[in-house]
């Protein structure tokens, strides 16, 4: 089961060959006082995961945060925000961090996985136009690099996957480890 609504996610396990439900926990995601960004994501992943827990299931639940100089980036409010998020960002790098969880009853994996992510340098007028065509609302760090061609995006270093919410290597492991494995195709 995948503790998320994040279609991306989806698209991610999916594509790996995964057979899975989706349920979304309904959790409060916000900071707590001087938490830092890995142990947030960390903790909310296991909140995510124990919030859909059903006997007998093994259940994956993530939490993504992009962080700059570190400081959490979230989701923009709006489109004035997005922009700003992304100034902020271009020109620079950044870190992707994905807490994740693999539960199974009491028993669980996690991790933090970072990428590190270089932005070209963009104009004003060129973010504006990038959040009035991909409209990044429900982005941490209000970009998605997925359909990027490298327009913000110049370099990942480290999981591509983790960049859209997912690393898929750790996560394969994890999954394994409870005797989860991927779907073979059917001759």
């Amino acid at each position: 089961m995948l503790a998320s609504g994040s279609p991306r996610r989806s698209l991610l396990l999916s594509a790996a060959g995964y057979t899975f439900t989706v349920s979304p926990p309904e959790i409060d995601e916000a900071p707590l006082s001087g938490e830092e960004p890995a142990d947030m994501v960390l903790r909310l992943a296991s909140a995510k995961a124990a919030a859909v827990v059903e006997k007998g299931t093994v259940v994956l639940a993530a939490d993504t945060v992009v962080v700059r100089d570190g400081a959490i980036l979230g989701k923009p409010i709006d489109a004035p925000d997005a922009v700003a998020i992304l100034e902020s960002l271009s020109g620079r790098a950044h870190s992707v961090l994905t807490g994740w969880t693999v539960r199974h009853g009491e028993q669980e994996r996690f991790g933090v996985t970072e990428s590190r992510v270089v932005f070209a340098d963009r104009s004003h007028a060129e973010l504006v136009d990038y959040v009035a065509r991909t409209e990044p609302f429900d982005k941490a760090g209000a970009y998605a690099l997925q359909g990027d061609d490298g327009w913000l995006v110049t370099e990942v270093r480290g999981s591509r996957a983790n960049v859209m919410g997912l690393p898929l290597a750790e996560i394969a492991e994890a999954l394994a480890a409870f005797g989860i494995e991927r779907s073979t195709p059917q001759s």
